[in-house]
């Protein structure tokens, strides 16, 4: 076993535990939001981890902008048990959303070390199994929510004109509409777009697969923006903005209509709306992944 902080080591190379996780548990990711990172490698398996000021080990990436976590590599548990057996006493594991396999390998490892894990599920995320055509998604969705999307696609073409989806990568001139919408919002909203937070998503713009998708107006402004990533199967949708202006027209809602469609029409198999149980993503079709956080001390 190796402890190093060493961002370009071949671990990243490992597969992850679980499928369809995204950028998250990547190295571009995770260096982006990470300030100090712990590197635990061993044969055939990493962890990226960070240490808080109170001794407690998390995984790399706080939970808040990290979706999904999960150890790469096929001899986990074993790297797992060797690592706890190695830490001092008092020490604090809390590694959180951690999808069922993930958790999993996790416990085996610290049952290995002797340790006796408690794990319970802490979060859901919401993931729409998108259908080979967008017409068979709107038969999927129900007659009322299929009535709702319609009539507010046909109220934003009235108000505001024909709904133009634009696809922007790096931190361009849609990444600037997405930022400039974000801080339009009232309340905590607003305020979660302060210059560090939009400097941690610049960063991530730059990175590949990250993307902006935005819905235009007449005059040319952005009425609603998703910050997203997107591979060769699934979409990602990691966080939006919109015109509160424009809010009778509900633009985004027909942002998200449209970005759905457009999955569809890329071939995509999965839209992951990501953590949260919000009604909306239940009404669009999605279902429920569960989440687990994975506790032990020494």
């Amino acid at each position: 076993m190796r402890i190093h902080q060493d961002w370009n080591t071949d671990g990243f190379g490992h597969p992850t535990v679980d499928d369809h996780l995204g950028p998250f548990p990547g190295r571009g990711f995770l260096r982006a939001v990470t300030p100090k990172v712990e590197l635990v490698e061993g044969d055939d398996a990493l962890l990226a981890l960070e240490r808080a000021e109170d001794g407690t080990v998390r995984m790399a990436g706080r939970s808040s902008l990290t979706d999904y976590h999960s150890p790469r590599g096929s001899r986990v548990p074993a790297l797992v048990a060797e690592w706890w057996r190695r830490q001092e006493p008092g020490t604090k594991l809390e590694w959180d959303s951690l999808p069922r396999r993930a958790a999993g390998v996790v416990e085996e490892g610290l049952a290995l070390a002797g340790a006796d894990p408690g794990t319970r599920q802490t979060a859901v995320a919401a993931v729409l199994h998108l259908p080979a055509t967008y017409a068979e998604y709107l038969q999927m969705v129900g007659k009322k929510e299929r009535h709702e999307i319609r009539r507010k696609a046909r109220r934003y073409d009235r108000e505001l004109g024909e709904a133009i989806i634009r696809t922007e990568h790096g931190a361009g001139w849609g990444f600037e509409e997405f930022v400039r919408l974000h801080r339009l919002a009232a309340g905590a909203k607003g305020r979660f777009m302060d210059d560090q937070t939009e400097a941690l998503f610049r960063r991530l713009a730059d990175l590949p697969g990250w993307r902006v998708d935005l819905l235009g107006d007449r005059g040319g402004k952005a009425t609603a923006c998703v910050f997203g990533y997107s591979d060769a199967d699934s979409y990602y949708l990691y966080n939006s903005s919109f015109d509160p202006a424009h809010s009778r027209s509900s633009p985004g809602v027909v942002l998200l209509s449209s970005m759905i469609e457009k999955a569809v029409s890329e071939g995509l198999s999965r839209f992951d709306f990501l953590k949260g149980d919000e009604t909306y993503k239940r009404r669009l079709g999605a279902v429920h992944r569960p989440l687990y956080t994975v506790s032990c001390r020494k």
